[in-house]
């Protein structure tokens, strides 16, 4: 893999030393451990839907190289750049998430998929990392610009994002950009006070949500009580488990995929503990948890206040959107939808994840002087 000379000082030449490249093979290994998932969940569900049995596999795997692509564009780019970039697409993402309330089809209660020349995208996924970058840049700027705002545009821009998504509504996807918010909150060193109370925010949103949102309601009903609800799914889930012990059937051999509706998407990891076994799941924790700390180790000698505010919102997402995925599947909390990162099908989710650690790898570039500081 070293083919570039320490003294290469092209483009690829310095950023392939200067880029984390043990992050860039844990995250290529998570695309690896996908796209066999894909192939192995997918072409059940899409019978189900009357569709040939590779059609969603094969759209997946189309795209899976512009994830790719999107990861090593965005981590050639400088944080100047990436700052730019995450404006335009907040904007952009959130004139979506508008379109989207207008014109979106409702699916199951909820309208969050805007169709754009035959393709259906899903723009609260953008947001998040968008988001990320904007907030954090606004924390930061308040502490070198004197009488600069910044915290009253974060929280502005954060009571926006989350009302719209509200609105859909898409409760779990408001949740975690309010967990990117708080952290970066929390480490911008705002007073305790409104730390605390943001901290009870999410406390009283499943409140409002389990009283107001009868979906969201049904779903912790079911998680508390074993007799209430829709158990089917979680037991399927459960089963496939159980079935595939410490090395699992083998690819391709699982039978419960053909039984759970979402075993592509929301239960793809349910697949993963049936068909390739404990040890292939433990591994796959590993490389999330390898990302997420491997990205907060490289922040412990960054002395520039955007990049530890920007990555580590961005790394607060990706950590927890695996880790609710996860719990979810093997029901240690209520199911929330919510793709598990570079292995559920799920376009949108998939993209937006390239352009995340993306800019993830372009921010924790080892550089020397910072640039793009202004």
């Amino acid at each position: 893999m070293n083919g570039f000379a320490r003294t290469d000082t092209s483009v690829l030449g310095r950023w392939w030393w200067t880029v984390d490249r043990w992050t860039l093979v844990a995250i290529f290994a998570l695309m690896g451990f996908g796209a066999i998932l894909i192939l192995a969940a997918s072409p059940a569900a899409g019978q189900r839907i009357g569709l040939d049995a590779f059609h969603l596999a094969g759209r997946q795997l189309v795209l899976l190289p512009i994830a790719a692509i999107l990861i090593i564009a965005f981590s050639l780019a400088s944080p100047r750049w990436i700052r730019r970039a995450a404006v335009i697409g907040l904007v952009g993402s959130l004139l979506l998430l508008v379109f989207t309330l207008m014109f979106g089809a409702e699916v199951k209660g909820a309208t969050r998929w805007l169709s754009i020349f035959g393709f259906s995208l899903q723009p609260s996924e953008f947001v998040k990392p968008f988001f990320a970058v904007v907030s954090a840049w606004m924390f930061a700027a308040e502490k070198t610009d004197d009488g600069f705002p910044g915290g009253k545009i974060a929280t502005a821009l954060w009571l926006i994002v989350v009302a719209l998504l509200l609105l859909q509504p898409d409760v779990g996807q408001a949740m975690l950009v309010s967990a990117i918010f708080g952290a970066q909150f929390f480490l911008a060193g705002l007073p305790l006070f409104w730390v605390l109370l943001l901290a009870l925010l999410p406390v009283a949103g499943l409140t409002l949500g389990y009283f107001f949102m009868p979906h969201v309601a049904a779903r912790i009903d079911s998680f508390l009580d074993p007799a209430a609800g829709d158990k089917y799914q979680i037991g399927r889930s459960i089963e496939a488990f159980m079935n595939g012990g410490l090395f699992g059937r083998g690819p391709g051999e699982g039978t419960i995929k053909s039984q759970l509706p979402d075993a592509h998407s929301d239960f793809i990891f349910a697949v993963a503990g049936e068909e390739l076994g404990l040890l292939v799941c433990l591994m796959i924790v590993g490389l999330f948890a390898f990302v997420v700390l491997r990205g907060f180790s490289r922040l412990m000698q960054e002395s520039n206040f955007f990049i530890l505010l920007a990555v580590s919102g961005l790394l607060v997402q990706f950590g927890l959107q695996a880790l609710i995925n996860m719990a979810s599947t093997l029901h240690l909390m209520p199911t929330k939808g919510m793709t598990l990162p570079f292995i559920s099908y799920g376009g949108s989710s998939l993209l937006a994840l390239g352009l995340s650690v993306g800019m993830i790898l372009s921010l924790t570039r080892r550089r020397a002087g910072y640039e793009g500081s202004t």
